[in-house]
């Protein structure tokens, strides 16, 4: 361990040795760029794109445009970049991740290379983490780039689409990821491609890369619209699960938020249903809507994964501990906690598109993040998105003394050290930040809080249009804030008078994370920019945590736990044995994500082949299309002969074979007494005949355009149709995919062979459909010019 964390020592000193000379010439250049009028300044865009178009690339430029926008940056929002911050633009624009810590002033550094790569005319996304912030940093950081010459755009929910397209043609487009991944959904629904708003997918800056890249992405990105089937369903399996024991008629395994229907618990529901087999595949739909019952009565935490507000379901992120606006929990289960809460039940969303995080940010040619909590992930982020994490220095020391945790057995133990502690620091007049893992948690720690007569303000989801006032207040003398998550990354807290002298703001975190990289950012509320400060978590065994480690594990150290008078865990060391609680917690986290991406790699590689059929029907002039029809009926006419005349005789379906075809042909004149006695060869032959025939018919419909435009929607409207059929399936087969492996199978080989079979009878169907469809109009037209050239 410790030779890797020399590697990675020596990795980055590497590459600050290399960067530092880029500094330097930045530096060098400085002076130059301070003597430029406003107007010489900006030609300086012109200058550098008319140098890109000439040659030269951006390697030969970078420098010089750093320092043009360090000089604008001091001109127009009063800041000038430090050198650090310098590197930090250097390397987002090298495709990696810049470590820097809390306060440093990320949100600038982003101005640098979003500038040079926004010089080669492709546009540059810039991701948040929040659209307050994508709206705030659009608003102050593009000022620099519009008084440099490029444009900005901001790209949000509830934007109608020519917004979003305005959006996405500016130089940099500002937005959280979920959007811009739903808009990518969303373009390869449309039935115009000027319809469409994303124009590629250049170069990305992502903020706050971690929790983006990595905590958003257990959960894909889906567009879903609402189906009313199985509502009441969810009604009758909520109560039947109401009457589970645990351990009786479910297992649960808290670690990996799984649980199962026990045998017990499967004789239940047969005998509720009057059923001889719950297992039987007729009955699917009923143990999908018990399984997310029993998952929504038993994992799903009210306060802590949702909330209920204005009687709906609202989710929140437990990384941030913010309401997750326009979300829903998909395949049933946000129906099925609105059956356990007694709500009325929404329509079930049917997938209609959907795309993993981790699959999204991998159409970038270029991908680039910064954060203060990346290094617990660098392999993660090396092995999914191929991106190196580099290790920037502090502007300034950083001053905030971070104290060793302090574990109790007991849950009411730690509540005593917490409110003493709060009590001390609050009579001194320092600020106290309290940091909770949830809603709930902060509730209750309020309750104890008010009856120690201490007064504080509390920020969660419940009270967040609050935040901005209690943030205000957060770092003045001897407040008090108690907050979720919320209060973690973008939370800047000023320090009020005096403060500073009384040892800064103090962060007391009263539970670890499941994830390091959380309780990093917590910390990082405080000692910003060189500002005295402190920190230290106050847990105990009892904390949620805990639930999530083996539980014989547990209990093995529990019996050897040793504490003194106050309950404190004296030995075995209990720091060590939180961080391997965290470290197997994180490593499960890992372990489903990569479990995810396997399985979800498979539709990712069929929904691109889809996309780019859709893309094809966008792009095909009206006669073009005319031709791509032709070819898909003629796959499809020597599809259903291969089908019903096998090569044994005995197996022929002849009689079956010319209804089929009949369905293609306008006017069929092959028989079933004409091709009896011929092979599947000779039958493909007089087949093909035939349609010539009918090829030449429907190459003379060319010109018409209301007809073309019936059949590019014909065509768009089939293989969206099969393809959220194929979706719903595949769900399916995924949902029991795991099981494969108690039968020695390897489920992603399993689902990879099934999910390309199911493929291949997708596409099948998909040129059967538009091939039927249309002939069934031209037929319908066909008879209409023929009666009327006989009332002639």
């Amino acid at each position: 361990m410790i030779t890797r964390v020399k590697e990675l020592f020596n990795e980055s000193s590497k590459d600050l040795k290399r960067l530092l000379k880029l500094v330097d010439k930045v530096n060098s250049a400085e002076e130059k760029y301070l003597n430029y009028t406003d107007e010489e300044l900006k030609y300086c865009t012109s200058e550098f794109k008319s140098q890109l178009s000439q040659g030269k690339t951006i390697e030969h430029i970078q420098a010089d445009a750093f320092a043009v926008v360090r000089e604008a940056a001091k001109r127009v929002i009063g800041l000038r970049h430090y050198d650090v911050q310098l590197i930090g633009g250097f390397v987002l624009n090298e495709g990696s991740i810049a470590q820097m810590n809390t306060g440093e002033g990320k949100t600038l550094v982003a101005t640098l290379p979003s500038y040079l790569q926004a010089l080669k005319g492709q546009g540059v996304h810039i991701i948040t983490a929040n659209e307050y912030l994508a709206r705030r940093d659009m608003e102050l950081m593009g000022q620099i780039h519009e008084f440099l010459g490029l444009t900005v755009g901001l790209n949000i929910s509830q934007m109608e689409p020519s917004e979003k397209k305005e959006a996405y043609q500016a130089d940099i487009t500002y937005g959280t990821g979920t959007e811009f991944g739903f808009d990518y959904l969303r373009d390869n629904m449309v039935f115009r491609k000027e319809d469409k708003v994303q124009r590629g997918h250049e170069f990305a800056i992502v903020d706050e890369v971690d929790s983006i890249l990595i905590d958003e992405a257990k959960t894909p990105l889906i567009i879903a619209n609402q189906s009313s089937d199985g509502a009441e369903l969810f009604i009758i399996t909520a109560q039947i699960v109401k009457s589970f024991k645990k351990d009786v008629d479910y297992e649960l395994f808290p670690e990996s938020r799984q649980t199962f229907i026990s045998d017990e618990g499967s004789r239940k529901i047969e005998t509720a249903f009057g059923l001889k087999n719950l297992y039987d595949a007729e009955h699917q739909e009923l143990l999908h809507h018990v399984m997310q019952s029993l998952r929504a009565s038993v994992i799903m935490k009210r306060d802590v994964d949702y909330i209920v507000k204005d009687g709906k379901i609202e989710l929140i992120d437990q990384f941030t501990g913010r309401i997750m606006e326009g979300r829903s929990f998909s395949e049933g289960l946000h129906q099925a906690i609105e059956a356990k809460e007694d709500l009325e039940i929404s329509e079930e969303n049917e997938t209609h598109a959907t795309i993993t995080i981790q699959n999204y940010f991998r159409l970038y040619k270029n991908l680039s993040g910064m954060t203060g909590s990346a290094t617990p992930s660098k392999r993660e982020f090396w092995d999914t998105y191929n991106l190196n994490v580099i290790t920037i220095p502090t502007n300034k020391p950083v001053r905030r003394e971070d104290y060793p945790d302090l574990v109790y057995r007991k849950y009411n133990d730690k509540l005593k050290k917490i409110i003493a502690e709060v009590e001390k620091l609050h009579n001194m007049g320092r600020p106290v930040l309290i940091g909770t893992t949830s809603i709930e948690q902060s509730e209750v720690l309020s309750d104890s809080l008010t009856k120690a007569k201490i007064k504080h303000y509390v920020l969660n989801a419940k009270t967040e249009q609050d935040e901005a006032e209690i943030i205000a207040r957060a770092g003045q003398k001897g407040q008090v804030m108690l907050a979720t998550n919320m209060a973690g990354r973008g939370t800047d807290i000023m320090l009020g008078e005096d403060v500073r002298e009384l040892g800064g703001l103090h962060i007391l975190g009263t539970e670890r994370n499941e994830s390091k990289r959380i309780d990093m950012q917590l910390r990082g509320r405080s000692g910003r920019q060189g500002d005295a400060g402190s920190s230290q978590f106050i847990i105990s065994l009892e904390d949620d945590l805990f639930d999530y480690y083996d539980e014989e594990e547990k209990e093995r150290y529990l019996k050897k736990v040793k504490v003194d008078e106050e309950g404190l865990v004296v030995s075995p060391d209990p720091i060590k044995f939180v961080k391997k609680v965290q470290d197997n917690i994180e490593g499960a986290h890992y372990s489903s994500r990569i479990h995810l991406l396997k399985l979800e790699n498979v539709l990712d590689q069929q929904s691109k082949v889809i996309y780019s059929m859709r893309d094809r029907m966008l792009e095909l002039t009206d006669d073009d299309l005319f031709d791509e029809l032709l070819a898909y009926m003629e796959r499809y006419m020597n599809t259903l002969i291969n089908q019903h005349l096998p090569e044994d005789p005995e197996e022929h379906r002849l009689g079956e074979l010319m209804e089929k075809l009949s369905e293609l042909f306008i006017d069929l004149s092959l028989t079933e007494e004409r091709l009896i006695d011929q092979d599947a060869y000779q039958v493909k032959q007089a087949a093909a005949s035939e349609f010539n025939e009918l090829k030449q018919t429907i190459l003379e419909l060319k010109g018409d355009e209301m007809l073309a435009l019936q059949l590019r929607n014909y065509m768009l409207t089939q293989i969206d149709s099969d393809w959220i059929e194929h979706l719903n399936l595949m769900t399916q087969i995924k949902e029991g995919i795991t099981l494969r492996g108690y039968a020695q199978e390897d489920p992603y080989v399993t689902f990879e062979k099934e999910g390309a079979a199911e493929f291949n009878l997708l596409i099948a169907d998909i040129e059967a459909g538009i091939s039927t469809q249309f002939m069934e109009l031209i037929k319908n037209d066909y008879h209409v010019v023929n009666e009327n050239e006989e009332g002639e």
